[in-house]
Order: C-alpha cells, then structure tokens, then sequence
C-alpha cells in the first residue's frame, strides 16, 4: 500500500514539538506492515537544504500567488515530497511564527497551499508531470531518490493536524477519482480559525462554506475541514480519543466528533527507539541499560553541572522538558515548588514559552541557586541528558493528547510523575499499593489537575524514592516497557486499509 503523509514538520528536518517526531518516525515502523510512505513537506529553508539533487515531478507559475515545483528526493531518513515555494516558505527560524512573535500573516495560504499539493499528487499530478521531470543538480543517487517518486499514486493520504486538514476537504469536494483520506489530530486546541473572506483565495467551492463544510462560527475551520472530510480519523490515544468527545474536552468540535465517533480511532504515539536509545546515545557522558544502570549516575552528575545543581547521587532530581503554559500544568508546578524543595529535592527545567511562567522560573532559580535550574528554550542535546541524568520527570498537563516526555522518560529510567489525561493516562500505571504489589507500576499519577493534587503526587514520588528497592523495581519496568512504533504502526496499517476501501477508483 502506498501512503502520502503530508504535514507541517518532520523530525530531524524541521521540528518545533512532538507532531515532528511522529511524522518522521512513523515511516519507517510501516515498511513492516508493507506500506510504503512518501512524505509531503513545506520547502523550508532547512528542508531544502537536505534536499539536494532532488527531482522536479510538477511545477506551475501561479500556484497560490507564486510560482512552485514540487520536489521528489530522500533526506532525514524519509522518502520525501517537498512543494517549493519560496514566496511561501523560504523563511528563516520558526516555520509558523515571524521574528516579531506573530504567526505569519499569510499562514493560512501558506498551509493551504501545502493540503492543495497533497490533494493533487492524491489526484494523479506526479503521474501526469513525470514525463518533464528534470534533476535539479547532485549526485546520481540523489536523482534516483526523485526518479523512484515519478507517477507515484497514493492508496491513501494521510493528512496531519490543522495545517493540513483542508487535504481531506480539497478531495473530498473536487469528486471524481481520489485516494481514501485519513486525518490525524494531534491537539484539538490548535483548530486553523482563518477569516471567511479568504474561501475562493483558499480554492475552496462557495458550496462548501456551511454549517455541513467548512464553516466554523462564521470563520474557515482548516481543522474542521479534516474532521469533516476524512474517511477516518485517527487521534494519538485512545483516552484523548474519549476525552475530545465530550463537551469538556472537545474545545467545541464534541458534537462533530461524537457524530463521526464511529471512524474516530485512538491510536498511541510511539517513539523512535534508535533515537531514544541509553545504550546507543552519543550525547550522553555514559551509556547504560535496564540491566546496567551504573552510567545513569554520571549522566545525572552532568545533568546538574549543566543546569548549576549541587552534585549529590541521593538528591532527588526532578526534571521537566516542556511547552510553559497553563495546558502544560507549568503554573501549577511553579505553584507546588515549595513542597519540592521541602523535601530536599531539585528541579532542572528545560522549556519556552509564557512569559510569567518563564520569570517565575527565573526568580525561583535565582532565589534556590543550586536546587532549581533553568534552561530557556529547547536543544535535543539537553532534552536527552535530562531525561538520562533526572530520577522523575513531571508532566503535569492539564489535557495532553499523547505526550512523548513520559515515553523517553520510561525508556531512560526516569520515573514519569504524570496527570491522569490522554495519553499519560494510557501509558502511565500508577504505583499505587496495588500496582506495587503486583510489581506492574511504572509511575505516579495524579488527578484532578489541581496544585493540591500535583502537591500531592511530588510527596508520593519523595516517598517512593526512599524506598530504594520498590525505586530501583519499578525503574527498571519502565526501561523494559515497549514504547516503540511496533503497535501502533500495525494500528495504523489497519486504518489505512479501512481508509481504502472508501476510496473512489473511477
């Protein structure tokens, strides 16, 4: 079966949070289900960097107010399909956000043009501009890499989150021949909301902008859209997958997801095990296993150097490597910081984001020099060495979809103190006394999301870990958990062949 993915970033080509790691991992946990992936991404400047050699398949002068080829080629590990149009994505830093902390002005054509590019190549595009394909330069290799893509035809196009949700829509409203769609949401709370006014500019039908469409309290849902028009529909846990269903949850999309529950499939993320490897990883000071944690006690010495902590092996070290927002419990967290350090415990913090939180972080590090350390914003190095060199990793989220932070923390031996939400419902068991005595805990969780409850779950964790043996038990069960891709790569083969049978072949 061949599968277009088409979304905003990929891992290791461009990332700014967790929607990366799934769209590059996920490609090569398929080829074992037999399903062959190409990747549609925006030409941004690191992309196209990677891309040397690749093959033009298609161009046009006036592709959304500019002209744009797309490109066929292999970089970062993925097969890939790149749509190059500068007058859209040759940008520098942050492929959603200017320099000035506003979103792109123009980023609705931006992501539209990008869910229109998928909606041709499902239409036949590649096919038809094969014959006029020409190398843009590099090695022969490289131009076989483009050549295997000409007049590739997906099975099914596999469209992620808002900016790629007209996709589903794009197909759907042409009629005639098309691939079948699935849509993957990764966090309801980013929608795609753009003006009405923009319809024709967007290449969307008139017909299209009701209640039953597109339209959305009287703006285009570009999520919506992906929603409405995907053959099915797919959400990173199967927990999320309830919660969105609710009126609690579903940020004003339960009652369309409750109508559509029926192709609404809630499938955990994975993560990338080559990647998140203690044994393997070359950006830690020493390397270890779930049967020879020894080295752990290095990392953990690097870990606090780096981030200014008193060295000492029998201080707990909490860490976190996060979004700071309210939907990320950072507020909550600052709020409980008295009770961490009551304990003798310390916090390293990796992370970005409100202004306040990131202040009161600061002040809190000026003020508790040597147990609270802060790194602002985010570097793959650091994020690794925290999860190798902390004993507990918070995440305190106040919904989360899936979440990758705790997956990476059982995987490094680092005990997740997590909310009981999403996806850290699904992949958390709570060492409660039950769970300890039947030796299947793997963390602490708390609920309801509250400072009292966080509070709470931080004693807990100070408790267990002076119990050295239960610590030591359920460290070691975590490391051994399988977080890779393996299950939910055959969850998604399966969606994919659901997906199929809807689409229309004539």
């Amino acid at each position: 079966m061949r599968v277009l993915s088409v979304a905003s970033e990929a891992y290791p080509l461009v990332k700014t949070g967790g929607l990366a790691d799934v769209v590059g991992a996920l490609p090569a946990a398929l080829a074992a289900h037999e399903v062959e992936v190409r990747t549609l991404l925006p030409g941004y400047p690191a992309v196209m960097a990677a891309l040397q050699g690749a093959l033009t398949v298609w161009a046009a002068d006036g592709y959304f107010d500019g002209p744009a080829r797309l490109l066929a080629g292999r970089a970062g590990g993925l097969d890939l399909f790149v749509l190059d149009a500068p007058h859209l994505y040759a940008r520098p830093g942050n492929p959603y956000v200017a320099p000035d902390g506003a979103d792109w002005p123009d980023n609705p054509q931006r992501f539209a043009a990008l869910a229109y590019a998928a909606a041709l190549i499902g239409q036949g595009a590649v096919g038809r501009g094969a014959a006029g394909g020409t190398a843009a330069g590099g090695a022969a290799g490289e131009a076989e890499a483009g050549e295997a893509a000409a007049g590739w035809l997906p099975d099914v196009v596999h469209a992620h989150d808002w900016q790629t949700g007209l996709a589903p829509a794009y197909l759907a409203l042409a009629g005639g021949r098309r691939p079948g769609t699935v849509f993957t949401l990764h966090n309801l709370a980013f929608q795609g909301q753009v003006p009405a006014s923009l319809l024709a500019e967007l290449r969307l039908p008139a017909s299209a902008y009701t209640p039953d469409g597109v339209e959305y309290y009287g703006a285009i849902g570009m999520l919506k859209a992906g929603l409405r028009y995907a053959d099915r529909i797919t959400t990173v846990s199967p927990s999320y997958a309830a919660e969105i269903c609710t009126p609690e949850g579903g940020m004003g999309m339960d009652g369309l997801l409750r109508a559509r529950a029926g192709v609404l499939t809630g499938i955990l993320n994975g993560i990338d095990t080559a990647v998140w490897d203690p044994e393997t990883d070359a950006q830690l000071p020493a390397r270890y296993s779930a049967g020879a944690r020894s080295g752990r006690a290095a990392c953990k010495v690097a870990l606090q150097t780096r981030f200014g902590l008193t060295p000492g092996r029998t201080t707990l070290l909490f860490g976190v490597v996060s979004r700071l927002s309210d939907q990320k419990g950072l507020d909550l967290l600052l709020e409980c910081l008295p009770v961490l350090l009551e304990h003798g415990a310390q916090l390293a913090l990796i992370g970005s984001g409100d202004p306040g939180l990131q202040d009161g972080f600061f002040r809190s590090a000026r003020a508790h020099a040597g147990q609270v350390g802060v790194l602002l914003g985010y570097d793959e190095p650091s994020a690794h060495l925290l999860q190798a060199g902390s004993d507990a990793v918070l995440v305190p989220s106040r919904f989360e979809p899936c979440g990758l932070t705790q997956l990476c923390a059982l995987r490094y031996g680092a005990v997740p103190v997590v909310s009981r939400v999403g996806g850290l419902a699904d992949s958390i068991i709570d060492a409660n006394a039950a769970a300890l005595a039947a030796c299947v805990a793997t963390g602490v969780q708390f609920a309801p999301v509250t400072a009292a409850a966080l509070a709470g779950a931080i004693r807990r964790t100070a408790a267990l870990w002076q119990d050295r043996r239960a610590w030591v038990t359920m460290q070691a069960r975590g490391m051994r958990t399988d977080v890779s891709w393996a299950g939910p790569a055959g969850a998604y083969a399966g969606v994919y062949e659901e997906a199929r049978k809807q689409a229309v072949l004539f």
